[in-house]
């Protein structure tokens, strides 16, 4: 089977699942992208240049193309309309990495409602869309009959119950690699070392994760802190005062992009830490704990997805006081393995354990 995919911001998690799903999966692909900028922009115009580009010739095989697959960055409605005649016919699947609904905004007035349109045609427009949480597709879901109820009249029916027949739960992948590193201390004796590997942006709250980790600096509790993820032009004051405060703890600090190095990294961590107030899915933490990195987790948003229910208790915590003790805990105690439960669940989500999904699944859009 021939799937082209049209990829409007090419990086990133977008780009580490397409790299992973196309190195994995036994169909064949053709893939057009834009690159991972200027979200806005790509979602008004991406599906006009991929019109355009598969009209002009830009895709020689596409007499042979048996899906389309696109995310949720393209407006699947405009694509739909645009294509070439040859193409109009075929089933269109679209993977919602984030939505533009349930998405935070440090102003909840600001939100531009067009952009949750958009996603709710692309919904409508697609023959099968995937999220790749539970809680992502629930959360979508109550958002969408929430943004309806705000229309004044001529409201439209069925629309939440539409989307929710075309919806499937489709995990992102993780590279088998992650699951055979050494676990790397460089001094037997050294202290445990903490990591953030999120993005340095508010929405993954990190003020809480550092003023945890002052509370224990002050307090004497001996750790060591490696800070990664990805991190922008302008980035949450916390991150400039912790790397201060902080200095007697750092192994490193800033972002890591070679996906080689980042691994090793990963190696010699202990505790993966998420103080996050959005998650769609939490890729950079079952990085970590494909490592081998015991969790410390908010017990909301898509964590208790990623852990088996009987470790709750262990490894989510529902305030800040208790991930400080937790962290107490874990910093002043032997750390335990990984149960094997938990350890298998994640395994699950290895690249070539999880293809077979992907690849049913898409034999299923064209039967």
């Amino acid at each position: 089977m021939h799937i082209l995919i049209l990829e409007a911001y090419d990086n990133g998690s977008h780009k580490q699942f397409l790299d992973g799903l196309t190195a994995n999966s036994r169909h064949s692909f053709s893939r057009l992208s834009l690159p991972a900028r200027k979200w806005k922009w790509r979602m008004r115009g991406s599906a006009i240049y991929f019109a355009q580009q598969l009209t002009s010739g830009h895709c020689p095989d596409i007499d042979d193309v048996d899906i389309i697959f696109t995310s949720d960055m393209t407006a699947v409605a405009d694509l739909r309309a645009l294509l070439p005649n040859v193409l109009k016919d075929k089933p269109i699947i679209c993977y919602f990495h984030e939505n533009q609904l349930t998405y935070p905004i440090p102003d909840e007035s600001q939100r531009d409602y067009q952009y949750g349109f958009t996603n709710i045609t692309s919904c409508l427009a697609a023959d099968a869309v995937w999220f790749n949480s539970r809680y992502h597709l629930e959360s979508f879901l109550e958002a969408v009959e929430a943004l309806l109820k705000k229309m004044p009249d001529y409201v439209p029916t069925g629309i939440v119950e539409t989307i929710n027949r075309r919806a499937t739960v489709m995990p992102l992948g993780l590279p088998l690699e992650l699951f055979n590193l050494p676990r790397l201390n460089p001094e037997s004796q050294a202290p445990p070392a903490i990591l953030w590997n999120h993005r340095w942006e508010y929405d993954k709250n990190p003020d809480e994760f550092f003023e945890v980790l002052f509370d224990l600096d002050r307090m004497g509790i001996e750790f060591r802190l490696i800070v990664a993820g990805e991190n922008f032009r302008t980035a949450p004051p916390i991150f400039a005062a912790a790397k201060n405060v902080l200095a007697g703890h750092i192994d490193h600090f800033g972002y890591v992009p070679d996906i080689c190095e980042y691994q090793k990294m990963l190696g010699v961590c202990d505790i993966v830490v998420s103080t996050s107030i959005h998650e769609f899915f939490g890729l950079s933490v079952l990085e970590a704990i494909a490592a081998g990195c015991c969790p410390l987790l908010p017990d909301r948003l898509s964590y208790p997805e990623l852990i088996c229910a009987e470790f709750h208790h262990r490894y989510l915590y529902d305030n800040r006081i208790e991930l400080r003790e937790k962290l107490i805990e874990l910093l002043t105690n032997p750390i335990a393995p990984l149960p094997e439960q938990l350890s298998q669940r994640v395994s699950e989500l290895a690249w070539p354990n999880l293809i077979g999904k992907y690849d049913d699944a898409f034999d299923c859009a064209v039967s």
